[in-house]
């Protein structure tokens, strides 16, 4: 695997390679999670010749001013390796410099009704900042394809619109969540939890399957209703809460735009997905479920 940090040099290497790259975009510090988006390109390269190219860059315009952008870890040796054995053919790991060598001033800024709910409502900016990074990635990388995980299903739905709205000739593909054995989604966030957090971390899966399980039973029996969910939703809210987690939300929403599913929607075949986030001691954990 190639390392590449500089604009220049990557162009070179986009100049020579065969076809337009697969790419999966990430802010270092790897788990098996990241590997799988990886594989998941080396499949969609197959035989084209297309190069699979990851890329670090930890991005301070997508962190608030309490958040960990500087304590976020940097591990890039090891990432290295990581890659290489997953099958990426060149990482792409520029410095903030070299990315920024001026105030990001332009910004790619996403429509409110898709960006300041959820995640946007606590971490006000975030998605500016996540989409500025990813089109000007976009923008250097030349992708054909890119792939990004499921679990950040907000990013992914964010990412897809912005592609479609800017008329972008890129493929957008959803990695699935990638859990350990207990059901703990996996993520560069969870090595900050304690040993005893990271036993507790499994129950925010588990409440978010209490959830999906609720809102099921209510479709059978033909009585689910906007209340009823909002019912769901404090309950499993209150529960996690009750065990000493710090609960922004667990909320029940239509999978094809975020939105609260109407009553008719609820009680029909309309996909839903329930999203989480909550903090356990010093660390903010996602996850969602698809209904």
């Amino acid at each position: 695997m190639l390392t590449v940090h500089t604009l220049a040099d990557w162009r070179a290497q986009l100049a020579a390679a065969p076809a337009a790259p697969i790419f999966v975009p990430t802010m270092g510090n790897l788990h098996d999670g990241h590997l799988a988006l990886i594989r998941r390109a080396r499949e969609l390269s197959g035989d084209s010749g297309a190069p699979v190219v990851a890329s670090i860059f930890v991005n301070r315009l997508q962190f608030g001013p309490n958040e960990d952008f500087d304590t976020y870890p940097r591990t890039l040796q090891r990432d290295q390796e990581l890659l290489a054995s997953a099958g990426c053919d060149i990482l792409f790991a520029p410095s903030e410099a070299e990315l920024y060598p001026q105030p990001q001033t332009y910004k790619v800024v996403p429509p409110t009704e898709l960006a300041d709910i959820l995640e946007g409502a606590f971490r006000p900016g975030f998605f500016t900042g996540v989409c500025t990074v990813v089109h000007k990635l976009f923008n250097i990388i030349q992708p054909q394809a890119a792939v990004f995980g499921k679990k950040d299903y907000q990013q992914l739905m964010v990412i897809r619109n912005m592609v479609q709205q800017m008329a972008l000739p890129i493929a957008i593909h959803g990695g699935e969540t990638l859990r350990a054995d207990d059901g703990l989604a996996l993520s560069s966030r969870n090595g900050y939890l304690s040993a005893d957090e990271r036993a507790e971390a499994v129950q925010l899966q588990a409440a978010l399957r209490r959830v999906r399980e609720q809102v099921l039973a209510a479709r059978q029996a033909g009585v689910a209703t906007v209340e009823a969910l909002h019912g769901f939703e404090q309950g499993a809210t209150q529960a996690l809460d009750a065990r000493g987690w710090r609960t922004d939300y667990v909320l029940v929403r239509r999978q094809r735009d975020l939105l609260v599913p109407d009553a008719a929607e609820l009680n029909a075949a309309e996909p839903l997905v329930i999203l989480a986030a909550s903090k356990l001691g010093r660390t903010r954990l996602i996850d969602n479920l698809e209904v």
